[in-house]
């Protein structure tokens, strides 16, 4: 029987963890129950925890955690830390449902320190299962119509993005799969981490490289992509938020 908790890949969150080198400041995009913040609590007892969430009886989970935790929309809203002042971002299970990654890697990148980490996990798009199952003339089970995925992704593709972004911004320090379906975790354990390309799951750990100056939000623009993402507040918008 799958064992869907494995999709979460919490063994890699808590090796990138580690892997990340001295916190401070640990944020959680799309921070859920606590679960990844709870690992980041172990690596880093003394750390400030921030979880950045959207649904109301999670923040509400959060809270009596005693994480700090803000309610905003991680599309449209700019996340409220300082530049350059997080060590550690963390995105897991949160981009496959979000239309606006170019804002969301440029606040994720405008927050980051130089050095500092950040940890996605993502559904595999490129998944044994969704190549088989494309195969067959049936949708792929990460961006099924019908449900709450509007992104898919593959390691090759998220490398991709990065490059043609910000080009040497980010360093991928470390990559794992998680979970192989349709198998039981007896199987799929094993076979995740010998085929990570192939697993249900991708994880990747990123290093900033150097400091950030919008360049997530220059690409859209620049190469005239003819979708209207989110790049930021207009004029007005900035004008009518001042007389608030």
């Amino acid at each position: 029987m799958i064992d869907r908790s494995l999709n979460y890949g919490r063994h890699h969150i808590s090796r990138f963890l580690q892997q990340a080198g001295t916190a401070s400041a640990i944020v959680d995009l799309g921070a859920g129950k606590g679960a990844d913040l709870a690992a980041a609590r172990a690596v880093y007892p003394q750390a400030l925890l921030h979880g950045v969430e959207s649904w109301t009886p999670y923040v509400e989970t959060l809270a009596a955690q005693g994480i700090d935790v803000v309610q905003l929309d991680i599309e449209h809203d700019q996340l409220p830390f300082a530049d350059e002042s997080v060590d550690i971002v963390i995105a897991n299970q949160v981009l496959e449902h979000c239309k606006e990654l170019f804002w969301i890697f440029s606040e994720i990148s405008r927050t980051l320190r130089p050095g500092g980490c950040c940890i996605i996990g993502v559904p595999n798009l490129a998944a044994l299962h969704n190549r088989l199952l494309l195969a067959c003339g049936r949708q792929p089970s990460p961006t099924k119509t019908a449900s709450a995925h509007i992104r898919g992704f593959t390691r090759r593709d998220l490398e991709h993005f990065l490059t043609s972004c910000w080009p040497g911004g980010y360093k991928i320090e470390g990559f794992g799969g998680a979970n192989f379906y349709p198998f039981p975790p007896l199987l799929a354990k094993p076979l995740a981490a010998l085929l990570p390309n192939l697993a249900w799951g991708i994880f990747l750990l990123l290093r900033k490289n150097k400091p950030y100056r919008g360049e997530f939000l220059d690409f859209p623009k620049t190469e005239q992509l003819e979708t209207n993402f989110y790049t930021g507040p207009t004029k007005t918008e900035e004008q009518n938020g001042r007389k608030r």
